[in-house]
């Protein structure tokens, strides 16, 4: 008898709990308030949720109009007048009836806490809009207004993914011959004491494609042959290049060279590239003897 009472008491508990649930559901169910838009509906549970069923996309239609998602608000009014809630200028808010389907509560949720499911908003994905949409991002977006993006031509897609816009995957040749030729309209000349010196183009040594490794033509100053084949700073001290120097190496000490040259004539021995273009010796410079003829 006492244990067909305690049954008869716990299913009555039960009961009560599952009233109190469908008549307060805001007080004995919700994982939080709501956000602030939808705060007059806190104590309304069934204007969004279906018993038994949780929130339904059918009942956030009835309420906002597909065709007017991100154009109006629910009372007709345009957005634009609506300050905090005007969309951020590089999206076009009004993309929502492009998805596959009307599916709400795969990005919404009116409960901005965590709930014990999980996180109560999941990121957008592109994979949601219809095929057709999706490889026209200017049908959502609006290009940025950045140097870079007015002189690129083509599709998005080139550089960008639809899953991140960073990393991107840029490309030199999409930009347009007259843009391509003019490398300080993106980038600041580099500012080591090589660089310093040197004028001209930067595809005289770079190429768009890569930065690295560059061609740089010493040639122009001082053929590389035979024993000169050296690295940098054995010729440019400390790295510096605006200046060089020939001495220290083998027979290139300054007394064995001044007195070489005194022999010849030639008593200004501090810039020997005037005269000397290799290792071979004298090669038309304005010094040698061939310039003097």
């Amino acid at each position: 008898m006492n244990g067909r009472w305690l049954l008869v008491v716990i299913a009555a508990n039960l009961l009560a709990l599952l009233g109190l649930a469908l008549i307060y559901p805001h007080l004995m169910v919700s994982p939080g308030p709501l956000v602030q838009p939808h705060a007059a509906l806190a104590t309304d549970c069934f204007a969004c949720h279906a018993p038994f069923q949780g929130a339904t996309s059918e009942r956030c239609t009835s309420c906002h109009a597909v065709a007017s998602i991100g154009r109006t608000t629910t009372k007709g009014e345009p957005l634009a007048k609506q300050g905090e809630r005007v969309a951020r200028p590089t999206i076009k808010a009004a993309f929502h009836q492009e998805l596959l389907e009307q599916n709400c509560t795969a990005c919404h949720s009116d409960h901005p806490r965590q709930d014990f499911t999980g996180p109560s908003r999941r990121p957008f994905s592109h994979s949601l809009l219809r095929e057709t949409t999706r490889d026209r991002c200017g049908s959502c977006h609006t290009a940025p207004d950045t140097d870079l993006h007015r002189n690129v031509s083509g599709t998005c897609a080139q550089c960008h993914s639809s899953k991140r816009w960073k990393p991107a995957a840029f490309k030199h040749a999409l930009l347009a011959k007259e843009v391509l030729a003019h490398c300080e309209g993106c980038h600041s000349k580099p500012t080591d004491t090589l660089h310093e010196q040197l004028t001209g183009d930067c595809q005289q040594c770079h190429r768009p494609e890569h930065w690295k490794p560059a061609t740089f033509d010493h040639d122009t100053y001082f053929v590389l042959d035979g024993a000169h084949r050296a690295t940098c700073v054995t010729c440019h001290l400390k790295s510096d290049y605006t200046r060089y120097t020939c001495y220290g190496c083998h027979a290139h000490t300054p007394n064995r060279v001044r007195a070489q040259h005194q022999e010849e004539g030639i008593r200004d021995v501090d810039n020997c590239v005037r005269c000397h273009r290799s290792a071979a010796g004298e090669h038309g410079g304005e010094g040698s003897r061939e310039g003097r003829e």
